[in-house]
């Protein structure tokens, strides 16, 4: 797929600029291929639309997404973010939970910043203190305005995640975990039961299809 990069690049670019609604771009998401190249995010149109709607309500700067995988919530985040946005990706290659994308995808993900935006794409751990540290020059001492948790789906490692990065979510910003709904412990790991202790402590709002599903669905606290 290496050779085809530009040719992917330049069809990402024409459909990109056909995108001007969330819809538009939940189209282009979850049906645009090159031969075995998709971005299909592993998400529930329903819930990942209305966590976009939120987003778009807010107009965020500054977005931090732990778990890249596929680079379909990237690209989703970028359509509803500010103009001069800042989207930061955390991803750890080849791990579980879809995690991890080769270098040659890292120019078509580029691609996805619109205006003025800036992504920047960190194949890292996320537990690592240099990447928190990383992070943060990234981040120029700005504060995050939406923090996006869809990396290590173990407790200790959503945990982890949330205690590593949650500081430097602003006031009034949003914090948001994916795969909280209950399913076999492949495709959840322990962010349902974390999930489920977490959002005691905050105003929260759960974002679920169906409850009878066996694993997606976002859960977003307001801080």
């Amino acid at each position: 797929m290496i050779v085809l990069t530009p040719i992917i690049i330049k069809k990402v670019k024409q459909e990109i600029l056909r995108i001007h609604t969330i819809s538009d771009a939940i189209e282009f998401a979850f049906t645009f291929r090159v031969l075995t190249f998709s971005i299909n995010p592993s998400q529930v149109k329903y819930e990942i639309r209305k966590l976009l709607e939120l987003l778009k309500e807010t107009n965020p700067k500054l977005i931090l997404e732990i778990g890249t995988a596929g680079g379909g919530s990237l690209m989703l985040f970028s359509c509803v973010a500010d103009a001069e946005a800042t989207i930061i990706s955390v991803d750890l290659p080849w791990v579980s939970f879809g995690g991890g994308y080769p270098e040659w995808k890292i120019p078509i993900y580029q691609v996805f910043a619109k205006n003025r935006q800036m992504i920047k794409l960190l194949r890292a751990n996320s537990h690592d203190p240099e990447t928190l540290e990383l992070v943060k020059t990234i981040a120029d001492h700005g504060m995050v305005d939406f923090l996006f948790i869809d990396g290590d789906h173990t407790y200790g490692g959503v945990k982890m995640d949330f205690e590593m990065y949650s500081p430097l979510v602003k006031k009034g910003g949003i914090i948001a975990f994916h795969d909280i709904v209950p399913g076999p412990i492949q495709n959840v790991g322990g962010v349902p039961e974390y999930w489920s202790e977490i959002k005691q402590k905050f105003n929260y709002v759960e974002i679920v299809d169906s409850w009878h599903q066996a694993g997606y669905g976002i859960g977003v606290i307001y801080l």
